[in-house]
């Protein structure tokens, strides 16, 4: 590769640097809807150097010498010492006016993570469909930011303002055709500002990415009769080295579960339990997605039950054929009890 491909212009770089920095001081201020509406005034009065200025006279009024007054004041100087000319006035404005779009944008990029958790009250807890929801939620807000973010920016140097409320429209206007300015100048809005809104979708989100499936089970198990303060996570006794991740009794019979959304080789440390325990039901739940035959009948040869998600369990027909294996929808109450006399 010819590294002096990627080679990346100083005054380019510099120019996005700044606003860049520009941007990110502008989110740790915290500015309210109606700090934005004062500065865009000021602006709109006192252009050029002069509006650095009389934005720095008006500070004191405008934010008062509350902590969060005070923090908005520190960010604010620091963002206005940067200015070197009356063209940082107008990269400062421009990113004061996409920091007010940015919750459009965020809840936009939600919207989408929503909808699909919406679907859950609808799913078996342990289905593959339920699961593939959990497990894509913390990513689908990211990734919807991402490409709204692109999709904006393009609509933007488009000249393209139809897409959001009438409402709207004029304020996006102005801001397509300072877009369309800076772009000229070398800014790459989009890039920078997807820098800034990402780490926003970050902060409001929760990454639980398919953490909560001893939650899902745990759920089941309640739903199905057995008391939620009578489970608990413990080691076997006889082999300290696997935990069981949910243990009860049922009519005086002891049952100790593992729970885990993919086996691998962890199925084996269960098998090497079940050769020396004292438990009297031994159960695996799983999805079942990296579940082979040689697998299956190496758990249920040393009596481990089996519970995999039901979309696994209707597509393979020899999981149906060997007993002591089961779809997640046939965890019941009358189910585990059976399985003590199976043993």
């Amino acid at each position: 590769m010819n590294a002096n491909k990627l080679i990346i212009e100083k005054s380019k770089f510099d120019i996005n640097l700044k606003f860049y920095f520009i941007l990110k001081y502008l989110l740790k201020a915290s500015f309210s809807d109606r700090d934005i509406k004062k500065i865009i005034e000021i602006y709109s009065l006192y252009k050029g150097i002069v509006f650095k200025e009389e934005l720095l006279n008006s500070m004191d009024s405008l934010y008062g010498n509350s902590k969060s007054g005070l923090k908005k004041k520190d960010f604010l100087t620091d963002i206005l010492d940067l200015f070197e000319s009356d063209f940082d006035s107008e990269l400062f404005i421009f990113g004061v006016k996409l920091i007010a779009i940015k919750p459009l944008l965020l809840q936009e990029a939600k919207t989408r993570d929503l909808l699909d958790t919406s679907k859950l009250p609808t799913l078996s807890p342990l289905s593959l469909a339920y699961d593939k929801i959990t497990l894509f939620s913390p990513y689908s807000t990211r990734v919807s930011g991402a490409l709204l973010s692109l999709i904006f920016f393009d609509k933007l140097e488009n000249e393209d303002t139809a897409f959001i409320s009438s409402d709207t429209t004029e304020f996006l206007s102005y801001l397509s055709k300072e877009a369309i300015v800076l772009k000229n100048m070398g800014i790459e809005a989009n890039q920078i500002f997807m820098l800034m809104f990402s780490e926003s979708i970050n902060q409001s989100i929760i990454s639980d990415s398919g953490s909560n499936y001893e939650d899902r089970i745990l759920s089941v198990l309640n739903s199905i009769g057995i008391d939620k303060s009578k489970i608990s996570k413990t080691h076997d006794k006889n082999d300290s080295s696997t935990e069981f991740d949910f243990f009860f009794e049922l009519n005086n019979k002891t049952y100790g579960i593992g729970a885990k959304r993919t086996l691998r080789e962890r199925y084996k440390q269960f098998i090497k339990t079940a050769q020396m325990t004292k438990i009297d039901v031994m159960i695996e739940i799983t999805l079942g997605i990296d579940l082979t035959e040689e697998k299956v009948n190496s758990i249920r040869k040393h009596n481990i039950f089996l519970f995999i998600s039901d979309e696994v369990y209707n597509s393979n027909k020899y999981l149906q054929k060997i007993d002591g294996v089961y779809s997640s929808k046939d965890l019941t109450l009358q189910t585990l009890e059976k399985l003590s006399y199976l043993k």
